[in-house]
């Protein structure tokens, strides 16, 4: 079967004029791969489709030309035949088995008498008359079946039907599939043009720094309110925590809640209950009053429990547009300074803050967006300053295959 189009100079079907590979036109052949691949599969997977329609339309026209009920009658003979041969070739020859040969010759020539309509007919002619003998040999069956050689052109006109069918079926369904892929290049090259002007030189790595000073200045802090506060100091925090909207903090679950504010053993840090919840009854009961309470309390809840962490409380990188960073730090330094009496977290949220009033905190923050949301590729597309051209490129491919696939679809 055909192979498709590859490679410069590929000549347009449509059109007939030769056109460059959809990769090389505009320089784009320098691409990284995986810019070009999907462009140039779609393109290749359209024109092998063209050809395979091509191909199966010849093949179609030339049995409508000669009736293919006619050509299916003419091999369904000519197959009834080779199977009386292959039947009786031991058997019939020589003067061994009579009743054989009587049989094989009536059956033969039943195969062989085929009506004036049918193609090839002296070729199942001559295919009888090699075997219409009183004694037959080996010889006389390989000369009916080289009589019967003349048919096997319609049954390859048969078979190459039902191979080009297959063939047809399988590149128009890799041609659609290529085409989902090429479209989704095509978004992802949308999503690139639209930061396209943004500066990535610009250094974005001092908006990162504040942004990694602040997250391990409140993660020292927090972990150490943790370790040593009580678990009472610990609820009390995640309570305050509602205040204030734009830091998310899971709260207890309301038994684990009662059990911490009512027990003594709430006075004990988070740590210590967990480590209590691990203990035997026996062994716990040397440390608290209600080991039954503590066991149906803080041991079921564990899981939640060590979803404690200082998550909430952290910056995320890249860091917020400026307004909405702005208030987040507001309700931060609230609630980091009931954590802790060092200034470091706060410090560093102040020195973040007064980036954020600054103009060029916009350009860092989007140099920072594109960094971490582009790929490598994507940012060479965008320092070459291409990105438009391989989307316009992409865009014509996208077209030319949707043209395709409508010009060779079938009922």
């Amino acid at each position: 079967m055909s192979t498709g189009e590859s490679g410069e100079g590929a000549e347009d079907k449509r059109t007939g004029d030769k056109t460059s590979h959809p990769a090389a036109k505009s320089g784009l052949s320098s691409l990284p791969d995986e810019v070009t691949k999907p462009i140039t599969q779609a393109a290749e997977s359209a024109a092998e489709l063209r050809e395979e329609y091509e191909e199966l339309r010849e093949i179609e026209t030339r049995l409508l030309r000669l009736g293919e009920a006619r050509v299916e009658e003419t091999v369904d003979a000519y197959r009834r035949a080779g199977r009386v041969l292959d039947r009786y070739d031991d058997t019939a020859i020589g003067s061994g088995d009579f009743a054989s040969y009587v049989e094989f010759r009536s059956k033969f020539e039943a195969a062989t008498t085929v009506d004036e309509d049918t193609l090839a007919t002296d070729a199942f002619e001559r295919a009888n008359e090699a075997v219409d003998k009183r004694r037959l040999n080996e010889g006389d069956f390989a000369n009916a079946r080289d009589a019967l050689g003349n048919v096997e052109e319609y049954l390859a006109l048969l078979e190459n039907r039902d191979t080009a069918r297959e063939t047809y079926r399988i590149t128009r369904k890799n041609t659609k599939d290529a085409l989902g892929e090429l479209t989704n290049h095509i978004n992802s090259l949308e999503r690139t043009a639209e930061m396209s002007d943004i500066d990535l030189s610009a250094p974005a790595g001092e908006l990162e720094n504040l942004v990694i000073e602040y997250n391990e200045a409140v993660t020292e802090a927090f972990e150490t309110f943790k370790r040593d506060a009580s678990a009472r100091e610990l609820f009390d925090f995640l309570d305050t925590c509602q205040r204030y909207p734009l830091v998310t903090v899971d709260q207890p679950p309301r038994e684990l809640s009662e059990y911490v504010f009512s027990r003594p053993a709430g006075k004990e840090p988070l740590p210590e209950l967990l480590e209590y919840a691990d203990y035997s009854p026996d062994k716990l009961q040397h440390y608290i009053d209600d080991p039954g309470a503590l066991r149906t309390t803080v041991a079921v809840h564990q899981t939640y429990l060590d979803r404690i962490v200082v998550d909430p409380l952290t910056l995320e990188w890249p860091s917020p547009p400026a307004a909405e960073c702005r208030y987040l730090i507001r309700e931060l330094i609230s609630l980091v300074s009931r954590l802790t009496d060092d200034p470091d977290p706060v410090v560093a949220l102040r020195e973040l803050r007064s980036l954020t009033r600054e103009q060029r905190y916009g350009t860092l923050r989007q140099t920072a967006v594109a960094q971490t949301t582009l790929s490598d590729t994507e940012q060479v597309l965008i320092a070459a300053g291409v990105v438009g051209e391989v989307r316009a490129r992409a865009r014509e491919t996208r077209q030319l295959v949707e043209d395709i696939l409508a010009e060779t679809a079938r009922e």
